[in-house]
């Protein structure tokens, strides 16, 4: 297998992406890292020699984390370290992409180079939130697109059930709709009609979900336009920044809460690494014919090498035949009954 990996793209590219790549490769013999982008470098921060499961395609170009129109960036700027990775995948050359890259770009490339599955009508971004057990819940739409119909929701919903169920082993996965309340009937006019979308399909439909109930596991997978789905990513990050600002500047405040610190500092180290979004590697750009994952802008290179092991449980459930499978079937009910 084959994961191609844009070594430009991010806030602490190419350091970081490249550390993250090289720890992959040690722990996944049988996997073949593409690191893409400027050769020199890219070696400037490889120890010696690469090992033999990474090898370095060269690009000669880099997209910019603040384009101003990203996605004439991504068809002008052919040579660039994403644009080069995106094609790699399109060609079958690899498996998988990751980037960490200008999130515009990323999502415009994969529509213009790797195309969507056939049936879906909208992409979806989808990031996996720290919940309080431990496992995380998918969220669908957080930004691919804005405005979305029930029927977008609908096809979030069913891929976000096939990728809980074979990329983070949720045998039944609880498929929840954001709103603003749990009754059947709230929400404006996109979430009632989802609603009773949903209640005709065999996933497990669990109802309405509200926003603060969603880091206590209330369901696995949460479907949402575009624009309320950023809010909420936004949202958990920003509280969560937050909060352990405020531990900080509390423990460090007397020598009291030092001292305790020192005596809580195994607990909170479980603490951050539960809430930490680069233990779940990135976000999957699901409804495209090959798989896209767009890791943090801010990624590190435990967050690079989490992101690695994704893409890899990703081709290994062989996700994007999942949905296409999904998709015909539901097409050919739909004409069906017509």
């Amino acid at each position: 297998m084959k994961i191609a990996v844009d070594a430009m793209g991010g806030d602490h590219a190419p350091q970081a992406i490249v550390e993250g790549a090289l720890q992959a490769a040690r722990k996944l013999t049988d996997v073949h890292i593409v690191l893409v982008g400027n050769e020199q470098q890219i070696m400037q921060h490889v120890n010696r020699t690469l090992p033999n499961n990474i090898e370095i395609v060269h690009a000669s170009e880099v997209i910019d984390p603040d384009e101003k129109e990203p996605a004439k960036a991504i068809r002008r700027k052919k040579d660039s370290s994403m644009a080069v990775a995106l094609d790699m995948v399109k060609e079958k050359k690899v498996g998988a992409v990751i980037s960490a890259g200008n999130t515009g770009a990323f999502m415009a490339g994969g529509v213009f180079i790797t195309k969507r599955i056939e049936g879906i009508e909208r992409p979806a971004l989808a990031p996996i939130l720290p919940t309080l057990e431990g496992t995380g819940v998918l969220v669908l739409d957080v930004g691919a697109n804005m405005d979305a119909k029930p029927e977008h929701l609908l096809q979030y919903a069913m891929m976000g059930h096939i990728y809980a169920q074979n990329v983070m082993g949720i045998h039944r996965p609880r498929i929840g709709l954001l709103n603003v309340g749990t009754e059947e009937l709230k929400g404006n006019e996109l979430t009632k009609e989802a609603y009773a979308l949903f209640e005709s399909q065999e996933f497990h439909f669990v109802g309405n979900v509200e926003a603060r109930d969603i880091p206590f596991g209330v369901c696995d997978v949460v479907v949402c336009d575009g624009f309320s789905g950023n809010i909420l990513l936004k949202s958990m990050e920003g509280i969560a920044s937050a909060l352990f600002q405020v531990m900080k500047e509390e423990f460090s405040r007397s020598l009291v809460s030092k001292v305790g610190a020192t005596l809580l500092k195994p607990s909170l180290r479980g603490i951050k690494k539960k809430m930490d979004y680069t233990e779940y590697g990135g976000a999957p750009l699901l409804g495209l014919q090959g798989a896209c994952i767009k890791a943090h802008g801010s990624s590190n290179a435990h967050a690079i090498k989490n992101a690695i092991f994704q893409a890899v449980r990703f081709v290994e459930k062989d996700v994007v035949g999942h949905i296409c499978k999904e998709v015909k079937l539901e097409r050919g009910e739909r004409d069906a009954q017509e």
